[in-house]
């Protein structure tokens, strides 16, 4: 019914992005963090265990439940509940539950960690299965983890502890109106639910349980034992019995019937700080304070019905935690007139102004939209425009003040609250309180009975624990979870009267045990420790020192002279010290160093190594200057190197640019060939100065706007006017490209618009590798082409780079090659490159054998689907070839004879797929392309409506014969023990799930319309069936073939084959049987083996069929394979094995427990989600009467799960870099939730009775 209340919700988490220096660490190699100022510990959450995350915050601050007196938690030592330690051993009784817990609570008290784990403890559970990850509701465990507590504390003096804190009693009592005779009955109770939906808060709930009466009259009258008739009555309730700790569940989680759904109620519903039970009690006589309860913990759903998460407000009675706040002005000032003036505009109060508003109103509630509108026309302003910017949204900012304000969500409506006293408000004598004889005669009024919060006062500190994360509130927080989305679910009251002991205060050591107080100081020291050496290892940077003696300035940038690692010097330093600190390591490490000495940030740049600032001031740390791992740092005099000055700083950048030139004047526009060199200058270069380097007699300058990583496409010329500019100002960075046209090489181009003629569009080049020569040397050259270019004359102008015999011209071609290495096929010579689709910078291969045309296909093909027995070759056809002549030109290259083939095309995983059936269609009508891979395969094409079906005979090595009895099985399971036992170690017989095997025995031809009794008497006409002794069809039974597995069962031999939509490439496997066999539709076969006593293996399977016509539930199954097995039901367990997984799934018999006047709930079918049971699926059965083990698992499993791991492992680190690239565009992308099945939450306990 609830939903997917524990499911995270993480969107206010935002995405950290780490900045410059180490990589990060995997945060399972660093210490846990300390705790905050708060010293207060969280909770690591697993997943989705917020829900368990607030429950044990709240009984860990119930120092009653944790401490040492009255028999509680940690009063209970090692003689009661076992150690850690021996809950490996068989005969030991350890209470691991009980353990867990206190050593969690220890840590949380002791650990100087900022948030604890709770794994040991769920694993404790039995939670193993990612149990702790599904659908629970913090009110359901409150309840299972009490009886799992009390079940583990048998038998030890804390027996009763759940019993002695939160063990109530409720007496409901019927009174005849005639005889005055009681009727009545006890209930016990552990927490108390109460309603919410149209309640305005606690004490009316409670009200309408323990005060109000119900009235049997009229037609509806109560049935007396002592008058033995039909009277009058009265019915009613009180608490008979009130525990030491009041639990109370809010149902605010309901179901509309209308719109059969389930919603949250987030209307406003309050409850107080402190409370006086004493109106809803059966005794009143005692004392006051025996009635007085205080709220000391709320825990707060924040979400609705299918998504949330669980946080709690808790109040530190015993003040472990350090509580500071800063106190905030009391905003809430009386009415004041709006000043006129612009100061007095910014400190007016919103709350004095809508509370003015609503005042004058003569209706109680006016709705939100109107009550803007009035803002607006009594002052002349709206709320967005004023208030929105510091108070945020209206609606919200009523919601944010229910003590002032009553907002109906509903209606839309807002009013004010009116001022009076609670009914159930008492001062500490009880005299405010109603008599019982005047009880029945009130009727609550829920408007004039508001609940109000005390004021906040000193000792009530209470904290927020979401978590990991623990900060201290205000006690008039608490309001804010009265009512929306985020609001509290249950409410935790302990007694006034109990008292802590002075020296409880402030002391988290008081009453813990000695064995864990050790056991936390030896954590606490281990943790200091490896923070230490974390500090220091994170804190730590690498340094690279590169001295000005081994450098020489040149060519615009410093370079080494001598090779990088003789000019570099590394330097290990903590990035929190000085930089006095590290001029002195620097001393200390060159011991030589004479002069003044001057470190400045280098870096390196393509032109060579670049000088910025100086690092000056000592007393600056090296984080505060920006000195990240890995920074390079240069040691010089601060003025020259080498006897050259040099120039620091962003201004004086080296920048890398590339100059083209025009190598010769060809006639015609196409395929220019262009030089090109590099050439350094600094940013503060003028376009002047670089155009008289460059072209000392004149010319022009031209830059590719495009960039250096784009392809070539818009060259613009530098004016006249543009020569004054710098190489910075005009964009020329590291790798851009200039051409230089001097006055003759202007007459090619006209460049009046400032761009180039189609000469120079799309410049760039093409490189092509030389695989002609036959001495292993494979050179190759870059070649300038357009997109216009012609292959032909990109072939011919490499043969003469290449200085290569031009007659090769009319026996090579060019072809792509792969970023594999593999050789594409070739590229027609009369295509130009924008046709070829070749992008620039793309490798070409020089080859023998002349290009295809632009009617001819060059195709790959193979013999078989296996490429390492057969290698891939080539072939040339025309396209208007048939396939049947292709298929003779690749025969007849391959040297195979006969025609006893045909072609296929090649799939996506590269093995044999669709068959070119048609073969007189041409290899155009086909859609066979350039560059196509054909599979030349073994065998004839079935003729049109024919089916050719391989098939597979499966042979089963250990299967039982279908004859003999089960129960033989049963009984002979002790024999077969006991021969296991005296078997020498090692030689035990293996057992499989399956104990089957596939052997190929050939493949039939059978017309699509023929029967699948034909399709089994052809096949037992194959030479290896012939070899097994079948007498009949009947006796064997037919499974389409799937993974390698049997799949779908194939039914009714009368059927057509056409009828089972087998498809081309279907495999039939077959299986014989013992005795005929004629499975009707509503009959499932499955394989039952069962399971070895004190062996995680199992016996040889046999075969069960069951018949589902009338049910297929889990209640029926298991009767089928009891009675199969001749035991009785109840001393049975199954479940289901998934092969591809190495995973059991048990069938459990556990059915939901639901109420007496609803109907009996509807089995769901097996052949459902998530068992999907169908033909052919494993049972495993386990026999109560001689093993009790629950685990079905085999060792074959584990080995299966840890291959698939490491596959799993291996696949994760291939996929690294794919993830992260696409991690941007996979946050876009909205992620349907898919909701999982809701799953009954329980804690597995052992027997201590």
């Amino acid at each position: 019914m609830f939903g997917d209340l524990f499911e995270e919700d993480f969107s206010f988490i935002s995405n950290n992005h780490c900045g410059k220096g180490k990589k990060a660490k995997p945060r399972d190699s660093e210490p846990p963090a300390p705790r905050d100022f708060t010293n207060l510990s969280g909770i690591k959450n697993q997943g989705g265990t917020c829900y368990l995350n607030s429950l044990l915050q709240t009984l860990l601050f119930t120092p009653e439940f944790r401490g040492n007196v009255f028999k509680a938690l940690f009063a209970l030592g090692p003689e009661e509940l076992g150690t850690l330690d021996d809950s490996s051993k068989p005969d030991a009784k350890v209470r691991i539950i009980p353990l867990q817990l206190q050593r969690l609570f220890a840590q949380l008290l002791l650990l100087d960690q900022q948030a604890a784990s709770t794994t040991d403890l769920t694993e404790s559970f039995g939670w193993n299965s990612h149990e702790e990850m599904r659908q629970h509701d913090v009110q359901e465990l409150n309840r299972i983890l009490f009886s799992a507590l009390e079940t583990s504390l048998v038998g030890t003096s804390g027996h009763d502890l759940i019993n002695r804190l939160y063990h109530g009693i409720v007496v409901n009592q019927i009174v005849c109106k005639e005889c005055k005779n009681i009727s009545e009955r006890q209930e016990d109770f552990l927490d108390l639910t109460v309603a919410v939906k149209g309640i305005a808060g606690l004490e009316e709930a409670l009200w309408n349980m323990y005060v109000e009466e119900e009235y049997f009259e009229n037609e509806n009258l109560y049935q007396c034992g002592a008058c033995d008739k039909l009277v009058e009555a009265s019915k009613s309730a009180k608490l008979r019995k009130l525990p030491p700790f009041l639990t109370i569940s809010l149902l605010r989680f309901n179901f509309d019937f209308e719109k059969c759904e389930r919603y949250k109620e987030t209307s406003c519903y309050t409850f107080p700080i402190q409370i006086n039970l004493r109106p809803f009690c059966e005794q009143t006589e005692m004392d006051d304070s025996e009635y007085m309860y205080e709220l000391f913990s709320v825990i707060i759903h924040k979400g609705g019905c299918y998504g949330g998460h669980y946080h709690v407000y808790i109040r530190d009675v015993d003040e472990l935690g350090n509580w500071q706040l800063q106190e905030e002005e009391d905003r809430l000032i009386e009415d004041k007139p709006l000043r006129v003036t612009e100061n007095a505009k910014e400190t007016e109060n919103p709350l004095a102004v809508l509370k003015g508003i609503l005042s004058e109103e003569e209706s109680k509630q006016i709705p939100v939209d109107q009550l803007g509108q009035k803002l607006l026309e009594k002052y002349g302003v709206s709320w967005n425009k004023k208030y929105r910017k510091q108070c945020g949204a209206l609606r919200k900012y009523l919601q944010n003040h229910p003590q002032i304000f009553r907002f109906s969500p509903e209606e839309n409506k807002v009013g004010l609250k009116e001022k009076h006293k609670l009914l159930f408000k008492s001062d500490s004598q009880g005299q405010d309180l109603q008599s019982p004889l005047q009880k029945n005669d009130v009727q609550w009024n829920s408007e004039k009975n508001p609940t109000r919060l005390r004021d906040s006062s000193a000792g009530c500190h209470w904290f927020d624990l979401n978590d990991s994360k623990v900060q201290p509130i205000k006690e008039k927080d608490i309001e804010k979870q009265f009512q929306g989305k985020e609001s509290a679910y249950m409410l935790f009251y302990r007694k006034s009267q109990l008292k802590r002991p002075p020296e409880a205060r402030g002391n988290p050591r008081y009453q813990i045990p000695e064995h864990l107080l050790n056991e936390m100081n030896a954590a606490n020291t281990e943790l200091q420790k490896k923070r230490a050496e974390c500090d220091s290892a994170n804190n730590g940077i690498d340094l690279h020192l590169h001295l000005s003696s081994c450098y020489k300035f040149h060519n615009g940038a410093l370079h080494p002279s001598l090779t990088w690692r003789e000019s570099v010097v590394d330097l290990t330093i903590d990035r929190r010290k000085t930089l006095g600190d590290l001029r002195q390591s620097v001393f200390q490490m060159l011991e030589s160093w004479e002069g003044d000495m001057i470190l400045s940030i280098a870096r390196p740049l393509p032109a060579g190594l670049h000088l910025y600032q100086i690092l000056d001031g000592d007393e600056l740390t090296l984080d505060g200057v920006g000195l990240a791992d890995g920074a390079d740092i240069f040691v010089w005099n601060g003025k020259e190197v080498g006897g050259t000055k040099v120039m620091t700083g962003p201004d004086h950048e080296p920048v890398v640019v590339n100059v083209l030139r025009l190598a010769e004047h060809n006639e015609g526009g196409k395929g220019q060939h262009f030089t090109e060199s590099q050439h350094v200058f600094s940013c503060s270069t003028r376009l002047g100065d670089l155009r008289r380097a460059l072209a000392p007699s004149g010319g022009i300058i031209l830059k590719n706007g495009s960039g250096p990583d784009k392809e070539a496409k818009n060259w613009e010329v530098f004016l006249e006017e543009d020569m004054k500019e710098t190489v910075k100002s005009v964009g020329l960075t590291d790798g851009c490209s200039v051409l230089i046209l001097d006055s003759h090489d202007q007459s090619f181009v006209d460049v009046s618009s400032g761009n180039l003629t189609a000469f120079t569009y799309d410049i760039s080049w093409l490189q092509v590798k030389n695989f002609c020569r036959t001495d292993g040397e494979e050179k190759h050259v870059k070649i300038t082409a357009t997109i216009e270019t012609v292959m032909s004359d990109i072939k011919m102008k490499a043969i003469r780079e290449l200085q290569l015999e031009e007659e090769l011209a009319n026996d090579s071609c060019l072809r792509p090659v792969s970023g594999n290495g593999k050789l594409l096929s070739p590229v027609p010579e009369d295509y130009t490159v924008k046709e070829a689709e070749l992008k620039m910078g793309s490798l070409l291969g020089l080859c023998h054998g002349k290009a295809p045309t632009s009617t001819q296909l060059f195709l790959y093909f193979i013999v078989g689907s296996d490429q390492n027995t057969s290698p891939e070759m080539e072939i040339v056809v025309e396209e208007t070839a048939s396939v049947k002549e292709c298929l003779n030109l690749m025969l007849e290259k391959s040297g195979l004879s006969g025609d006893n083939w045909h072609l296929r095309r090649i799939d996506w995983c590269y093995e044999a797929g669709e068959a070119l059936s048609q073969e007189n269609a041409t290899l155009k009508e086909l859609n066979v392309c350039r560059g196509d891979t054909l599979v030349i395969t073994e065998g004839r094409l079935p003729p049109k409506g024919f089916l050719k079906i391989p098939i597979w005979w499966l042979k089963s090595s250990s299967h039982m014969k279908q004859g003999e009895n089960a129960q033989d099985q049963v009984n002979g399971m002790t024999c077969k023990m006991d021969a296991l036992q005296v078997s020498p170690a090692g030689d035990s017989p293996e057992y499989s799930h399956t104990g089957m095997d596939l052997c190929y025995a050939g493949s039939i031809e059978i017309a699509g319309e023929a029967s699948l009794e034909d399709l089994k008497m052809q096949a037992m006409t194959l030479p290896y069936c012939q070899e097994q002794t079948v007498p009949l069809p009947s006796f064997l039974r037919a499974w389409t073939l799937e993974s390698k597995r049997p799949g779908k069962l194939l039914r009714n031999d009368k059927q057509q084959l056409n009828d089972y939509k087998l498809g081309s490439r279907v495999e039939i496997c077959i299986e014989a049987l013992q005795k005929e066999e004629h499975l009707g539709p509503r009959e499932l076969l499955l394989r039952v083996q069962m399971g070895i006593p004190g062996e995680r293996d199992y016996y040889d399977s046999t075969d069960l069929v069951w018949d589902i016509s009338k049910e297929c539930t889990t209640w029926a199954l298991r009767q089928r394979v009891a009675s199969h097995y001749c035991l009785p039901v109840d001393k049975i367990e199954i479940a289901k094995y998934f092969p591809d997984k190495f995973e059991w799934l048990p069938i459990s018999s556990w059915t939901q427990q639901i109420s007496k006047r609803k109907r009996k709930k509807k089995q769901e079918s097996l052949q459902s989600a998530p068992y999907h049971l169908k033909d052919g699926d494993i049972i495993g059965v386990k026999n109560l009467l001689l093993d009790d083990a629950k685990d079905f698992s085999t060792v074959r499993d584990d080995v299966g799960k840890e291959k698939q791991r490491q596959l799993a492992l291996e696949k994760k680190k291939s996929r690294q870099a794919e993830r992260l690239q696409d991690h941007v565009f996979s946050e876009e992308k909205l992620s349907i939730k898919h909701r999982k099945p809701e799953v009954a939450l329980s804690i597995n306990v052992g027997v201590f009775r």
